[in-house]
């Protein structure tokens, strides 16, 4: 499985970005973790191609009705073999 490391910038702290996102993860059987860090939300993703390429859109199109995605980045990492959930932290 592929892992993803996606940081995205707007508004997205405050709006149920985190929460919004993690349904999308279950959605999408992806597993990892999303954070608020100071002015962004920071992704940690795997999962199969198909899944993780419609994750990642759903996240950067605002997947929270009240977020706004200004920026993103997306680099490619490796996950823990034993990340067997996705997380909210």
């Amino acid at each position: 499985m592929n892992g993803k490391h996606i940081k995205v910038f707007g508004r997205v702290q405050g709006v149920g970005f985190r929460f919004f996102t993690a349904q999308l993860a279950k959605k999408y059987k992806i597993v990892g973790s999303v954070e608020n860090v100071s002015d962004y939300v920071e992704i940690y993703a795997s999962g199969n191609d198909d899944n993780l390429e419609q994750f990642i859109n759903g996240v950067i199109q605002g997947v929270a009705p009240a977020s706004v995605v200004e920026n993103y980045t997306i680099d490619d990492t490796t996950l823990d073999k034993k990340t067997k959930h996705f997380k909210t932290l």
